[in-house]
C-alpha cells in the first residue's frame, strides 16, 4: 500500500513539475525581455515622432545597448554604451514578423547580450554630422547569433507587432547577461531541481505513509491471532482521534461485545446442561420411587397393601405431572408467545386468591385498592400462588401479603417470618431446581421451580422479582410490575 501511494504521488508530481518548469521558464523569459522591450518601444516612439537624438539616452535601467540601424545596415544612432560598435546582430525583422528576440555571446568587449530587434517605419533620417557611431561605415556582419521567432525559438523569445510608417529602421536594444543564464543551462538546473523535489516528495510520502499505515499492520496481525475460543484479546489503540485510532477503538468495542456474547452463550449452555441434569434428577426420583413400589407389589403381592401402594404411586405420578407442567410453563414463558392481557385490580386478585387457600399459617393482608395492572390473570395468579406456597413452607408463624402503588408501578410483597435467605444466595434462589439447604428439601413439597416460574412471569410482564430481609425477620419477596396506564385509579 505504501509503495502504491508513493507511486501515485510521483505520477501526479511529474506532470505538475513539468508544467511548473514550463510556467517558470516562460515567466523568467518574460521578465528577462521586459527591460529591452520597454526601451525598444520608447526608441521606436521617438523615431516616429522625429525626436531621436544621438547619442540615445537609455530610459530603462539595464537596457543600455541601443542602436538604430537603417535598411542599408549602417548605424544611424546609438547609445553611449554601443558607440563605435557594428550592428549588434544581423537578424533583421520583416513586416510579417516585425519583432525578434535573440541572444548572443560573441560580441567582442561586450560578452553575452540579450537583444530585441524592432522594425520601425519613420521619417527619413540622416546620419549625424558629429560623433556618428558608424554613419559612414559599410554594413558589417555581427557575430553568429540564433534568431528567435514565434514559430521556433530555442532561446528566450517573444513576438509583439509594432505599427510602422514608411522608411523602415530597426531598433536594437541589448541587455548584458551572464553566460550561465543561457537557456540550456537554465533548463538543466531547473530539471535537476524538479527531479530533486520529486525525489524528496516521494521519500517523504513513503515515510509518512509508512508511519501512518504501520498501526494498520499491527492491528491486522493482532486480529489474525485472535481465535473464536478466546475473544479477550484486544488490538492496540494508537494515540489521537484520527481514522485509524477510531477504527482500532471500534474493533475493540466489537471484540468486547463478541466476548460478552460468547461468555453469555457459554453461561447459557452451562445453565442448560445444569438444568438438564437437575431435571433428570428431579424426574428420576419419583420414577424410581414408583418403580420400587410396583416391583415390591409384584414380588410380594399377597403381603402388599394394594390401597397404600396405589396411593403412594399416585403421589409420585402427581409429582411427575407437576414437574412436567412446570417445565412446560417455563418453556412457554421463555418463548415470548404473546398472550391476551386484561386490566384488573391487583388487590382484588390477591384477595380472591388468598380466600381460596388454606395454609398452615394465617395470612395478613394489606391491600391498596385501585392498583390497576395489565396482566395475564392466570400467570399472575400462578406467580402469587408460588410465592404464597414458598412463604407457607418456611414461615414460623405468619405470612403477610401487601399490594401498593409506587410511582408508575405496582408492588406485590409476600413476607414470612422464617429463617430468611442469605445475601449470597439471593440470586441463586431463583435458579431452577435450586434448594438452599435441607430445610428446602423435597419433603417440604414443591418441584423446585416455583420461584423460577414466578420470576419468569414477572419478566414476561416487564417487571422484576427480588428478595430482601423482612422487617420482622425472614424473607420478603417483592414483585414489581408497571401500572396499567389506560385504566383510571379507583378511590
Amino acid at each position: 500500500m505504501t509503495a502504491l501511494i508513493t507511486f501515485f504521488a510521483v505520477l501526479l508530481l511529474v506532470p505538475g513539475g513539468v508544467a511548473a518548469a514550463a510556467v517558470a521558464r516562460q515567466r523568467l523569459t518574460d521578465m528577462e525581455w521586459e527591460h529591452a522591450h520597454a526601451q525598444a518601444v520608447i526608441t521606436a516612439a521617438d523615431i516616429r515622432a522625429g525626436r531621436l537624438t544621438n547619442p540615445i539616452t537609455p530610459r530603462v535601467t539595464g537596457a543600455d545597448l541601443i542602436q538604430v540601424v537603417a535598411s542599408d545596415r549602417h548605424v544611424v544612432a546609438s547609445s553611449a554604451a554601443a558607440k563605435a560598435l557594428a550592428p549588434l546582430t544581423d537578424a533583421w525583422p520583416t513586416r510579417q514578423e516585425p519583432r525578434l528576440d535573440v541572444q548572443t555571446c560573441g560580441l567582442p568587449h561586450v560578452g553575452c547580450v540579450r537583444l530585441e530587434a524592432v522594425l520601425v517605419s519613420g521619417p527619413p533620417m540622416s546620419s549625424p554630422t558629429t560623433g556618428s557611431p558608424g554613419g559612414s561605415a559599410s554594413p558589417s556582419v555581427s557575430p553568429s547569433v540564433t534568431p528567435v521567432t514565434s514559430s521556433a525559438r530555442p532561446a528566450k523569445a517573444s513576438a509583439t507587432p509594432v505599427a510602422t510608417t514608411p522608411g523602415p529602421y530597426v531598433v536594437y536594444v541589448g541587455e548584458r547577461v551572464s553566460s550561465p543564464m543561457s537557456t540550456g543551462i537554465f533548463d538543466t538546473l531547473f530539471a535537476i531541481q524538479v527531479a530533486g523535489l520529486i525525489f524528496l516528495t516521494a521519500w517523504a510520502t513513503w515515510k509518512i505513509t509508512g508511519r501512518t499505515l504501520r498501526p494498520v499492520g499491527v492491528i491486522r496481525a493482532e486480529l489474525a491471532a485472535i481465535n473464536v475460543n478466546d475473544l479477550s484479546s484486544r488490538v492496540p489503540e494508537p494515540a489521537g482521534e484520527d481514522e485509524i485510532a477510531r477504527l482500532a477503538k471500534t474493533i475493540n468495542n466489537t471484540l468486547g461485545r463478541l466476548d460478552h456474547a460468547q461468555r453469555g452463550l457459554e453461561q447459557m449452555l452451562e445453565q442448560q446442561r445444569q438444568f438438564a441434569s437437575d431435571a433428570s434428577h428431579e424426574l428420576r426420583t419419583p420414577i424410581a420411587g414408583l418403580r420400587t413400589q410396583l416391583e415390591d407389589a409384584v414380588l410380594h403381592f399377597d403381603a402388599t397393601d394394594l390401597h397404600t401402594t396405589l396411593d403412594h404411586a399416585l403421589g409420585d405420578v402427581d409429582r411427575l405431572e407437576a414437574i412436567a407442567a412446570d417445565l412446560l410453563l417455563l418453556a412457554r414463558l421463555g418463548s415470548d408467545v404473546p398472550e391476551s392481557r386484561v386490566s384488573l385490580d391487583l388487590a382484588e386478585l390477591v384477595e380472591g386468591e388468598v380466600s381460596t387457600r388454606a395454609g398452615r399459617h394465617p395470612t395478613r393482608l394489606s391491600l391498596e385498592s385501585g392498583t390497576m395492572v395489565g396482566v395475564v390473570p392466570g400467570q399472575m395468579r400462578r406467580a402469587l400462588a408460588n410465592l404464597l406456597d414458598n412463604a407457607q413452607r418456611h414461615a414460623k408463624g405468619a405470612v403477610s401479603v401487601d399490594v401498593r402503588r409506587t410511582g408508575d408501578g405496582a408492588e406485590l410483597i409476600v413476607s414470612d417470618d422464617g429463617e430468611g435467605i442469605p445475601v449470597a444466595d439471593r440470586e441463586r434462589v431463583f435458579r431452577r431446581f435450586t434448594r438452599l439447604d435441607t430445610a428446602r428439601s423435597r419433603a417440604h413439597g414443591g418441584t423446585g421451580l416455583g420461584l423460577a416460574i414466578a420470576q419468569e412471569i414477572a419478566r414476561a410482564h416487564h417487571g422484576t422479582l427480588s428478595v430482601e430481609d423482612s422487617p420482622g425477620g425472614g424473607a420478603r419477596f417483592i414483585l414489581r410490575v408497571p401500572l396499567d396506564g389506560s385504566a383510571p385509579a379507583r378511590n
